[in-house]
């Protein structure tokens, strides 16, 4: 029997969603819970992975067991184990053929920074010391859409089978005035893809490159011509999308 469990989680303390053999991982932790709670070891598969340092509003992962269990009682009885920079947000029985990672049609992150000295928002924001033109910023992300290859925005040496994505949404949205988000969702995400696209985002925002140059960047496909990763601490996983009407959501 396959379940989902819904997750939320602070990546500070992390290397990152999946299993390291040189640091404490989300999905350790989560597994390390679950097989405690079960009384039987339990191996979860995530719907994606996310670098160390970075965060998740939702994530979603499975599990196989073989027994009913219920998932109100699960959820509940979960939280009382995990640390308190995880949470889990519900958990649902779902048909077998449903994965986690395969069965996800598209996926959300946020990139949070804020143009103000703020001691509040310097754990999941970044602090931008430059004049940012946003709407340039946002004609540069309407680009985005009108592009299939992100090779240009995927890290050096990734083993990737593809560097094909589809990008539905690339927008720059204000909060208050000092504070922004930038909000991309794909069918897909490439290694450290997000915070290589907000760092050359933020480059055509200085006018330090056009918009010329960051169409020639996007189709030339070189690394070393995008701008900077940004830093991990501002990146969220936002939103795990299923349209299967037998896949779960939350």
């Amino acid at each position: 029997m396959r379940y989902f469990v819904w997750i939320s989680f602070d990546g500070t303390a992390y290397h990152g969603w999946q299993i390291q053999p040189n640091g404490m991982s989300v999905q350790e932790r989560l597994q390390q819970s679950l097989s405690t709670l079960l009384r039987q070891p339990v191996e979860v598969v995530g719907a994606g992975r996310t670098d160390a340092g970075v965060h998740a509003r939702q994530m979603a992962a499975h599990f196989d067991i073989d027994r009913d269990l219920d998932c109100q009682q699960l959820a509940y009885r979960l939280n009382r184990i995990l640390p308190k920079d995880i949470s889990c947000n519900g958990a649902q029985r779902v048909s077998d053929d449903v994965h986690a990672r395969f069965s996800a049609t598209r996926r959300t992150y946020r990139y949070y920074i804020h143009t103000r000295r703020d001691p509040f928002a310097r754990h999941y924001s970044v602090l931008m010391n430059w004049s940012l033109d946003f709407q340039r910023m946002n004609e540069a992300a309407a680009f985005l859409l009108t592009v299939d290859d992100f090779k240009a925005f995927c890290k050096a040496n990734a083993d990737n089978k593809t560097t094909l994505c589809h990008v539905s949404k690339a927008r720059w949205v204000q909060t208050s005035d000092s504070t922004y988000y930038f909000e991309i969702a794909a069918n897909r995400f490439l290694r450290n893809m997000v915070r290589a696209v907000v760092g050359t985002l933020i480059d055509v925002g200085r006018h330090t490159i056009s918009m010329d140059q960051f169409e020639t960047i996007v189709k030339r496909g070189n690394r070393s011509d995008a701008g900077q990763s940004m830093p991990a601490h501002g990146l969220f996983l936002w939103q795990i999308e299923y349209d299967d009407t037998s896949a779960p959501s939350i």
